[in-house]
């Protein structure tokens, strides 16, 4: 299992607006590209100075899902959020294989 993470820093003033984008918008195109098992938005506990961040998990089916994801449709998503936010965010990505799931049976 391939985990790919997209981590941002949001400007405070359009925290509201770009959840609400991502939820409605976003997310969506992308589990449409039918690429990826589930996604998990999340917000980074503890303050950043003068922002917000969050972590948006896509769970890939495979390795080649992500790179078809990658070399077909990333581009374009990744265009539509930067016109949308350009200047009020910083990213970075990362890829994360999954070694081993550990789940409480209690």
């Amino acid at each position: 299992m391939i985990i790919y993470n997209v981590t941002l820093s949001l400007d405070a003033s359009i925290e509201q607006e770009w959840l609400a984008w991502m939820k409605s918008k976003h997310i969506p195109d992308v589990m449409a590209t039918a690429l990826f098992r589930e996604c998990k938005l999340s917000r980074l506990l503890g303050e950043e100075q003068g922002g917000k961040a969050y972590s948006v998990m896509y769970v890939a089916f495979s390795q080649e899902h992500l790179d078809k994801y990658q070399s077909i449709h990333a581009e374009a998503l990744q265009e539509e959020h930067t016109l949308r936010f350009r200047g009020k965010f910083a990213a970075f990505r990362t890829e994360l294989q999954v070694i081993e799931e550990f789940i409480h049976e209690g």
